[in-house]
């Protein structure tokens, strides 16, 4: 038993400052800080102009998480993790709607044009193998455009699921 206390003294330091360290890096590099362009409220419309969700973004869990919050007016709710994995150097985003089917895509920012680009695989009707597509398109600080993209012919012709247009709202 006290061998179990003293190992434990030994090894708090170390996890305490693995943890601060972990905890600083999200707020002081760059990579990091790629996809803060989405943080806000934002009116969503679709490419007609009709508004068809809100969304909240937020920095959560000691600035390295970006967690959407995510209303359409049809009802359908859903949240989004979104995250920089410093070891493979990539974003990640894991999405659960209230149709209870998760999606997770990885991906790069693209500093040349301004956008973050996700893909990943999925299963759609019928068991038929999807690639996603997902792309977060920072136009400017108050709009930004997100183009889902959905192919089943391994990426020779892709079809939209989605394309929303952000637009921030505005202080109260």
């Amino acid at each position: 038993m006290k061998i179990l206390l003293v190992l434990s003294l030994l090894f708090f330091p170390i996890n305490l400052v693995a943890q601060t360290q972990q905890q600083s890096r999200c707020k002081t590099q760059p990579e990091y800080r790629q996809f803060d362009f989405w943080i806000g409220e934002w009116e969503v419309k679709n490419a007609n102009g009709q508004v068809v969700g809100n969304s909240k973004i937020e920095r959560i869990i000691g600035d390295c998480v970006i967690f959407e919050n995510w209303a359409s007016t049809s009802g359908y709710v859903g949240k989004s993790l979104n995250y920089y994995n410093f070891i493979d150097q990539k974003w990640h985003q894991k999405w659960i709607g209230s149709g209870g089917v998760p999606i997770e895509f990885s991906g790069t920012y693209n500093e040349d044009e301004k956008r973050m680009e996700y893909t990943g695989t999925g299963t759609g009707q019928g068991g038929v193998p999807l690639i996603n597509k997902l792309t977060f398109f920072h136009v400017n600080d108050d709009y930004i455009r997100q183009l889902w993209e959905q192919s089943t012919d391994e990426g020779k012709t892709w079809t939209v699921a989605f394309d929303g247009h952000y637009h921030r709202k505005k202080a109260q």
